[in-house]
């Protein structure tokens, strides 16, 4: 009885090992979902306390279970499940990751493909701002992957959609290249280049000539780009100060309607005058014409004095400020005392001149009265 007993434990022991049977915990049942359920030889080393993460994608063509997960192209653990939600149809892909790995809690999760027909792989990619963990241990050989001090991934986090991509598909690339060369970009390279060459054929210099100044209007502008760049900071500058009087902008654009609603009522009063104004100029033209000798002549003639005037300057002005005019100037008026006017003046006549005596007075012996050198007198 106990041999049959044992006989048939090994033989439950030996198939759960060969099927790839789990015990349910709590139960102690062997149960056994598929095939995927079978570890894959050489598989990720997913240490004594694996964590579980769950990245949400919208599409996974080609991912299955057992498929591997890698940070920094390293292998850190496996898919272990997908599923499609109900609600939104977006594929949740759960992962077992190595515990020793620690990375962000914002980290991505990218589908990959390891060759142009290999397997797909989920790659756990840390933000760019990340260093490398120094604590990892040497022989996991998971050095390179990175975590941030603060906010680890951890046991049950989920990866939105907003942080997961995937790689363009095999057939999504032959699909795009049949595109081109069957009735698409290649064809359409092709008339291009025929019209061109038909276009050009002939006017080979002239457009070697146009491809020159294109090079030389290029090279100004590069030599010019200073100003050109000051230029659009000033047209940078103006805008914001228009911006910034937009009410007053408004303002005046709204005052100009009445003003060229006038213009517009007054076209042909205006028109009139403008056409008056075109034969008044030929009239001009002609007179000026006619009379252009006798004008030259007259500033001719009049550039002397003009040319005194000027050499004058200052002295003109200044003696019309003394000109004695009624009743009189502020510059002889500043010689007034009260009521009085003080007079001084000083006479002196030349030697040898006769002063003649007034009419009824004798003459001296000699003829003549006899001159004083200088004479002086005051009046009040």
């Amino acid at each position: 009885m106990r041999r049959g007993a044992a006989r048939a434990g090994l033989a439950l022991c030996a198939a759960a090992v060969v099927t790839g049977l789990a015990l349910v915990p709590g139960v102690g049942l062997p149960s056994f979902h598929g095939i995927e359920d079978l570890p894959l030889p050489g598989g990720a080393d997913l240490g004594s306390h694996p964590y579980r993460v769950t990245a949400v994608f919208k599409d996974v063509t080609s991912l299955f279970p057992q498929s591997s997960v890698k940070v920094n192209d390293v292998v850190v653990g496996r898919v272990e499940k997908i599923t499609v939600g109900g609600d939104d149809w977006l594929a949740r892909v759960t992962m077992k990751v190595n515990g020793k790995v620690r990375l962000p809690s914002d980290a991505y999760a990218n589908l990959e493909q390891s060759s142009l027909l290999g397997e797909k792989y989920v790659q756990l990619v840390a933000p760019k701002d990340l260093a490398p963990r120094p604590d990892l241990n040497d022989d996991s050989g998971l050095r390179n992957a990175t975590a941030r001090e603060v906010a680890p991934l951890a046991d049950g986090a989920v990866i939105p959609p907003a942080r997961t991509n995937r790689n363009a598909e095999v057939e999504e690339v032959f699909g795009a290249l049949s595109m081109l060369l069957n009735g698409g970009g290649v064809q359409q390279i092709n008339t291009i280049t025929r019209e061109l060459n038909r276009a050009l054929d002939g006017r080979q210099s002239t457009a070697r000539s146009v491809l020159t100044r294109i090079g030389t209007f290029a090279k100004d502008l590069d030599a010019h780009r200073g100003d050109l760049t000051d230029a659009l900071g000033a047209l940078d500058r103006l805008s914001s100060t228009v911006a910034g009087r937009d009410a007053e902008v408004g303002a005046v654009l709204d005052r100009l309607g009445p003003g060229l609603k006038v213009l517009r009522d007054q076209r042909g009063s205006l028109v009139t005058m403008l056409r008056s104004l075109d034969t008044l100029s030929t009239a001009a033209v002609g007179t000026v014409d006619r009379t252009r000798a006798d004008i030259v002549a007259d500033l001719k003639a009049l550039a002397p004095t003009l040319k005194g005037l000027a050499d004058a300057g200052r002295n003109l002005p200044a003696s019309l400020q003394v000109l004695m005019t009624y009743p009189f100037t502020d510059e002889v008026l500043s010689g007034v005392k009260g009521d009085y006017l003080n007079v001084y003046l000083k006479v002196a006549a030349a030697p040898g001149t006769v002063v003649l005596p007034a009419h009824g007075t004798p003459a001296p012996a000699g003829g003549a009265l006899p001159l004083p050198s200088v004479g002086e007198g005051g009046a009040r």
